[in-house]
């Protein structure tokens, strides 16, 4: 298993050793020693599954309380998955890395507590899996806008797509606006 910090380096990409044959592949997706090793010393208290067909944009999300650390992988289809660091007091406040994440590179991303998560669907649909480091708690969810232009995530949008958005996802304000860590 390979760890690699992203330019944010507290975001970390994590790409599983994969044994393929004839039959298929076996892989491990968490080891708490070796993500220990690794520089993400998580325990994980609630797993959430979530499928969703091409162009859907979930996210910006956090948790202004019980903020959750998050591992993501893709059981099937293909994601580009992004955290922006939203700690008032990080060099990288108001920065974004992404990456994408599909079910045939395997990989993870760890998105650590003090961030908001969201995914972008590039396939016809994508299982979204994720572990988090706390339960979720409806009344701390916040959100930012996926088009915060101070922010400026470059989706890969086709040309003319508009993303399919919640009514929640919609109305959620721009960084400026929104509720942050310290």
């Amino acid at each position: 298993m390979k760890f690699e910090k992203l330019s944010i380096p507290d975001v970390v990409l994590i790409k599983p050793n994969v044994f393929g044959d004839a039959r298929g592949f076996f892989m491990e997706t968490w080891e708490q020693k070796k993500f220990a090793a690794g520089g993400i010393d998580a325990s994980f208290v609630q797993d959430n599954h979530s499928r969703s067909v091409q162009w859907t944009l979930r996210g910006l999300h956090y948790q202004i309380q019980q903020p959750q650390g998050k591992l993501v992988r893709v059981l099937q289809g293909k994601v580009f998955d992004v955290a922006v660091d939203i700690r008032k007091s990080s060099a990288s406040f108001g920065k974004w890395v992404g990456a994408e994440l599909n079910d045939e590179n395997n990989f993870q991303m760890w998105v650590p507590e003090g961030f908001a998560h969201g995914f972008l669907v590039l396939s016809h649909t994508a299982d979204v899996a994720y572990k988090c480091s706390d339960f979720y708690a409806s009344q701390h969810e916040r959100g930012i806008a996926w088009n915060d232009s101070e922010i400026g995530i470059e989706w890969p949008l086709a040309k003319g797509v508009s993303p399919l958005l919640s009514d929640k996802d919609r109305q959620a304000p721009a960084l400026a606006e929104a509720e942050y860590f310290a």
